[in-house]
């Protein structure tokens, strides 16, 4: 069964927890039709939606998959959340952001050279 839902925009306001919870109830599931789809149980669906515990990774194709979801769209929600909680919990300041900026640009760089190399 299909499920329609919002265009997953990169402007999403809520955690990534409310959001399922958001995308869940607008399709009418339950958490334990929901979670059943995932492969999850009802109780930790729920820890997920309410903050108390973080989703797999590796079930955002799944998620994406039950509610016809752009994939690439989902993971940078995913991590945007994800770094956004980490860098919430430790109090860091602008810098990281430049800093992190600069880090994949080094990242990216050595790995095109490497790849030169390996041809």
């Amino acid at each position: 069964m299909l499920y329609i839902c919002q265009i997953l925009t990169s402007q999403m306001k809520e955690t990534f927890g409310e959001y399922i919870r958001k995308l869940r109830t607008e399709n009418d599931l339950t958490l334990t039709q929901l979670a059943a789809k995932l492969d999850l149980d009802s109780a930790n669906l729920s820890k997920i939606e309410n903050g108390k515990r973080e989703f797999d990774e590796k079930r955002l194709l799944k998620l994406a998959s039950v509610f016809n979801l752009d994939i690439e769209k989902l993971k940078t929600e995913f991590y945007s959340d994800f770094i956004a909680k980490k860098l919430y919990e430790t109090n860091c300041d602008r810098e990281v952001f430049v800093l992190a900026e600069q880090k994949i640009k080094y990242l990216k760089q050595k790995n095109l050279t490497q790849s030169k190399l390996n041809l």
